[in-house]
């Protein structure tokens, strides 16, 4: 019986494929975007994270059930959200348009405050602090799912 092992660079190459197909999904969310406003956005990068999964899932089916699946799984799971949260760190830094908004929404929530630059400076981090958190928890919960549903749709063949 030979057992096909998910080697480190296997999980790369899933990884980029996982990335890749992510991107070709990106269309999705700027037609939601022109539909919805800022929450099609955010839903179409929801349903292209979900979708992108799902068929890495099922592309990669037959060495994820080979070795350990849950562990295997978690481990491509837990890649994609690193890659994922530096992205969107990335994001945060090369774009300035992010502090006028959270100034603005903000100040909508507490219009009679005066924060200093300094709690200026921390209510920033706070933001992106929680908002990174946020996708983490969203995108470890919806790769797992995803690429969970993706091998259940594929029947392998032992070997």
């Amino acid at each position: 019986m030979e057992v096909i092992f998910l080697k480190f660079g296997d999980m790369v190459i899933a990884i980029a494929s996982l990335t890749i197909i992510l991107i070709l999904f990106f269309p999705l969310g700027l037609v939601l975007t022109a539909a919805l406003g800022n929450a099609g956005f955010e839903l179409g990068a929801f349903v292209s994270a979900f979708l992108s999964t799902i068929i890495v899932g099922y592309i990669y089916a037959q060495k994820i059930w080979e070795e350990n699946r849950t562990k295997t799984i978690a481990q491509i799971a837990v890649l994609f959200t690193v890659l994922i949260m530096f992205m969107g760190t990335m994001e945060s830094a090369a774009t300035a348009d992010w502090t006028p908004k959270i100034k603005e929404e903000y100040m909508k929530a507490n219009p009679v405050a005066t924060p200093s630059a300094s709690d200026w400076y921390y209510i920033e981090k706070f933001f992106l602090t929680l908002q990174n958190f946020l996708v983490v928890v969203l995108v470890l919960a919806l790769s797992f799912i995803g690429l969970y549903i993706g091998t259940m749709l594929k029947k392998t063949t032992k070997t």
